[in-house]
């Protein structure tokens, strides 16, 4: 099953035509909402802070149009753990907005959710690409997941003014960006902020660096776990890596003890104290200070860049929205959140993209949140997020996963060769 998906998710031009038509399609009908609804529904996600707020605007139009009480649980980047203790406890929330396929295959695989094509199947294959049926699919087809957002995972979002007041420009390759790493250093702006007390922005920087120095053919491989993680490409890929966190002067601080919020607020805010922050397209969003900053005139942004003369390729994700409890109220929020209105509705905040590709280019507030679908568009080479499709074990939010040992290599990048051991030990436990 694994392999099944992340080759679906391997497919080129999958996501261009999705970004493609989501740029300028036509719009789509808007949802039939039953006034005198009422009830309770529970929807839970990882969102925090500016991009919870975001979502709750939302909420709040579902609720305002169907008199029905939503209740939004905020869980951290421990969904899965979440989930798991209250599916077994027989208390889950009736929906969930998952960050990761491969943990809509666990839960499927537990029974633990509901098929939803009687409910939206109609509205995704109309309103969306075919890859996101499939991404939302379990082996035998069935429709589980309904995704509500897309990210591009390969952006870099800097500070204007400390850029101008080095004089960099925004490097195009790997030698450029040390290079202007270097170069912000030396005029007294630490050049980075990594994130890493957050696993999954540990995660993110390195599968970034393994498509562009492996290849995509390798990073499927990798993803199916066709070949090992003690393979010479990812510690290769680990070697180059740990260029960034072996040198403290880059960073802001020793990466574990940055927080992903932090890291954004450090290069957004007034007065940065960091130059530079790599992760998705969301990253203008995700808190009041990032949301605060004008675009092009206080940040702006710039392709993961090239390492090795590789070509451009796109990282992404996407966050699908699951059921664990078929009632009207969640059948009803369901079907509003594959809507363009719905999407339009938080598109507008800035940073997120939607994969309804009914939803019109206008919502988005600003050229960056624009031009950071159309690279996303534009990519000849796209690759869902890797640690979003191996299974959860090796993947996601729980002890000993990638997160966790990639967070050991930050505080000791020395140890390359120990690194990929742990990572093969729990890639074959989990696949095995």
């Amino acid at each position: 099953m694994r392999g099944i998906r992340s080759a679906r998710a391997g497919a080129l031009f999958a996501l261009m035509v999705l970004f493609a038509a989501a740029c300028g399609g036509e719009d789509g009908d808007g949802a039939d909402l039953d006034a005198d609804l009422g009830g309770s529904v529970e929807i839970a996600a990882v969102w925090t802070g500016a991009e919870q707020e975001s979502f709750e605007l939302v909420l709040d139009e579902f609720s305002e149009r169907t008199g029905t009480e939503v209740t939004f649980t905020s869980t951290g980047d421990e969904i899965a753990t979440v989930l798991r203790t209250r599916i077994e406890g027989g208390s889950p929330p009736q929906l969930a907005i998952l960050p990761q396929p491969g943990l809509l295959n666990d839960l499927a695989e537990q029974d633990a959710l509901e098929p939803i094509d009687e409910i939206v199947g109609d509205l995704v294959d109309e309103s969306y690409a075919p890859i996101w049926r499939d991404l939302g699919s379990s082996s035998d087809d069935t429709l589980y997941g309904l995704f509500f957002k897309g990210d591009n995972k390969s952006t870099v979002f800097y500070n204007v003014g400390a850029f101008e007041d080095a004089g960099v420009e925004p490097p195009a390759t790997w030698e450029e960006f040390i290079d202007a790493a270097q170069t912000l250093r030396d005029a007294g702006t630490t050049p980075l902020a990594i994130g890493g007390e957050a696993g999954w922005v540990l995660t993110d920087w390195f599968e970034n660096i393994y498509i562009r120095m492996a290849g995509p053919e390798a990073y499927d491989q990798l993803t199916n776990h066709e070949i090992p993680w003690t393979d010479e490409s990812v510690t290769e890929a680990l070697e180059l890596f740990a260029e960034v966190l072996s040198d403290d002067s880059l960073t802001l601080d020793q990466p574990t003890n940055v927080g992903f919020e932090e890291s954004v607020d450090a290069v957004f805010a007034d007065e940065p104290t960091a130059a530079m922050v790599f992760e998705g397209d969301f990253v203008p969003g995700a808190t009041d200070v990032a949301k605060a900053a004008e675009p092009v005139t206080d940040y702006d942004v710039f392709d993961f860049p090239s390492i090795e003369g590789s070509d451009p390729a796109v990282v992404g994700g996407g966050s699908v929205v699951v059921m664990l409890e078929d009632t009207p109220q969640s059948r009803a929020l369901l079907e509003f959140l594959g809507t363009p209105e719905a999407a339009e509705i938080i598109v507008a905040q800035g940073g997120f993209s939607s994969p309804n590709r009914d939803v019109d280019e206008a919502a988005y507030p600003n050229e960056i949140g624009q031009r950071t679908a159309s690279s996303l568009a534009d990519a000849e080479v796209f690759r869902f997020d890797l640690s979003d499709l191996v299974p959860t074990e090796l993947g996601g939010d729980v002890p000993g996963s990638m997160w966790s040992i990639l967070q050991d290599f930050a505080q000791d990048p020395s140890d390359v060769q120990g690194t990929a051991q742990r990572l093969e030990e729990v890639a074959a436990r989990a696949f095995g």
